[in-house]
């Protein structure tokens, strides 16, 4: 599929944690930070820090995580323990999307988006560990991804917002 047929981001299904329908399009006019989360990971603190993002950029950006256990597995949980864990540790008022797959031959539509240049039109790349993030401006443009180790509340981050 070329990038001239592709769907937009905002056309693919994505389910939230409870299991209702996530519609990307109410995002239009806002960034998104797609992240890939896990309860049980080095990063998993980074948690507190998309909370803050989310808190501090509200207006300008949604922060939406994916429970992933893909590496080393690190998310076990089904999703009323991912749910609380985010909740009860971190405070967490995001989006959670269903735990999904971000590589491989089962990898979900929207990871396929955010990692394949043919389908965004910018850059191909492949998720490395839990907590890498994708950011999406708010014409629904892949902007860029930042791996693991960079802190959501990164100026890489956040000096597109404010």
């Amino acid at each position: 599929m070329n990038s001239e047929n592709s769907s937009t981001l905002y056309d693919i299904p994505v389910n939230a944690l409870d299991g209702s329908k996530l519609d990307l399009s109410a995002y239009k006019g806002k960034y998104i930070l797609f992240v890939n989360v896990a309860s049980k990971c080095g990063f998993t603190p980074q948690y507190k820090e998309l909370q803050q993002l989310s808190d501090t950029y509200g207006e300008e950006v949604v922060v939406v995580g994916s429970p992933c256990n893909q590496f080393a597995g690190q998310e076990p949980g089904d999703a009323n323990e991912i749910r609380g864990f985010c909740e009860l540790n971190f405070g967490v008022t995001f989006p959670l999307t269903e735990k999904m797959k971000v590589k491989g031959n089962e990898q979900h539509p929207l990871y396929q988006w955010l990692t394949q240049k043919s389908r965004n039109g910018k850059k191909s790349s492949s998720v490395k560990w839990n907590f890498q993030k994708y950011l999406v401006n708010p014409e629904g443009e892949l902007v860029d991804y930042y791996y693991s180790i960079t802190k959501p509340t990164s100026r890489k981050i956040t000096k597109h917002f404010g």
